[in-house]
């Protein structure tokens, strides 16, 4: 998923995630860290309760001390404890929701 409140052009208007999160319905999960710029912490949330009021099933975690790809364990960015719980999540919500 990308920046919420980045605009993106359809047609003659711009959209941006804050404008279709009413039209989301669907499980999201959302792993961000409370350091990353794009999207910022401020953006995830605003962006989340834009999103719950529509999907009951909705998460979103913000990790403290965790900046942007803090999941790729090739880069300096790597933070241990909040890609694992990261992980654990991940696999939990695809057992719930996309298991066959």
């Amino acid at each position: 998923m990308g920046p919420p409140g980045q605009e993106y052009k359809e047609d003659l208007k711009s959209v941006s995630g804050f404008d279709v999160a009413k039209d989301i319905t669907c499980p999201l999960l959302g792993l961000f860290g409370e350091e990353d710029k794009n999207p910022t912490p401020e953006d995830v949330r605003k962006f989340e309760a834009l999103l719950k009021p529509h999907s009951p099933n909705v998460e979103i975690v913000i990790y403290p001390d965790a900046g942007h790809a803090f999941f790729a364990d090739y880069r300096q960015s790597y933070r241990t404890e909040a890609a694992k719980d990261g992980w654990t999540r991940y696999v939990g919500w695809f057992n719930r929701y996309l298991r066959a």
